[in-house]
């Protein structure tokens, strides 16, 4: 069985579909019809309160509807989804609060700012079809403001502002391509290119003084990712963004091809969750696949897809 056979065999619609469409080419799957059936996106929207919650903070890890909703609009939920859209008021109510938007600190000229965490819900709430929202356009405007001058964020208060923080960069690119994407917006676009080149600049993963892997998360393959960053999920937004092909992604490609197990699939090579019913913290709602990932080989074809064009 081919990988993208191994995909299409899957019990996720939202997976089904997507292979379909990125891999396929096909122009309306009928998987999309049924992407709410699926038992990843089910267990993602079950428990929810009558407030749009999930019984715990807006940001808990990885219960929390931030993270939820970032698994959902990459499993392919429709945008105006009512749940979803229940959700997301919970998490632009967090972040678009006083108490929130106090507590946001410039020191030395440079705003402190975990990005991610607008970088994800403007993503999340650009796929969920309310770009026009006006705090999804705080959301935008604000990263774009807050942005630091190698093109990245940082929320580290001891920071120097030499270097942006890559796991606080990668998610405001994709809200920001999204944003741009879904409203024409020019200074999303170029904040956006800006982090691209960040990256870019360091082959996705190099010290630029020895070439040396940044840190050895960053060439290891997971998923979800969260908040972290790693070559695959750079490449995947790159991808997005039409710049996989870029000469400078070529190393990042390499080390992907190499991560290919024999049979043409990929697995995660560590993760940032527990399994459902662990004990502590970092424990997940759902039980992705612990051998041959079907988001990871999905999102490694894409890439591929994309830099072969």
């Amino acid at each position: 069985m081919s990988p993208i056979e191994w995909l299409l065999a899957s019990k996720e619609p939202g997976v089904v579909f997507q292979t379909k469409r990125d891999l396929l080419g096909e122009r309306d799957p009928p998987e999309a019809e049924h992407v709410l059936d699926g038992p990843w996106v089910r267990t993602l929207l079950a428990g929810q309160t009558p407030d749009g919650g999930f019984g715990v903070n807006v940001y808990a890890k990885w219960a929390g509807a931030h993270w939820r909703l970032v698994s959902l609009v990459e499993l392919g939920v429709p945008a105006g989804e009512p749940r979803c859209i229940a959700a997301v008021e919970t998490v632009l109510a967090w972040l678009t609060g006083k108490g929130h938007r106090a507590r946001i600190e410039t020191i030395d000229g440079l705003t402190r700012r975990c990005g991610s965490q607008e970088g994800n819900a403007l993503a999340v709430c650009c796929r969920l079809g309310l770009a026009d929202d006006p705090r999804v356009r705080l959301l935008a405007e604000s990263l774009v403001e807050w942005q630091w001058p190698d093109g990245g964020w940082n929320c580290d208060r001891k920071a120097t502002g030499y270097r942006s923080s890559f796991n606080e960069s990668l998610s405001p690119m994709w809200g920001l391509h999204e944003y741009w994407a879904a409203t024409g917006e020019s200074a999303a676009r170029t904040a956006a290119a800006r982090t691209a080149e960040l990256f870019l600049d360091h082959r996705l993963f190099r010290t630029l003084s020895t070439g040396e892997p940044i840190r050895e998360s960053f060439v290891t393959l997971h998923y979800p990712p969260f908040w972290h960053y790693d070559v695959l999920q750079a490449l995947v937004v790159l991808a997005r963004m039409g710049l996989a092909g870029d000469q400078r992604a070529a190393d990042a490609l390499e080390l992907l091809e190499e991560r290919r197990l024999p049979d043409g699939r990929w697995r995660t090579g560590g993760r940032w969750w527990k399994p459902p019913g662990s004990k502590g913290g970092n424990v997940e709602v759902v039980d992705w696949d612990s051998g041959p990932s079907e988001m990871v080989t999905l999102n490694a074809l894409r890439v591929l897809a994309a830099a072969a064009k």
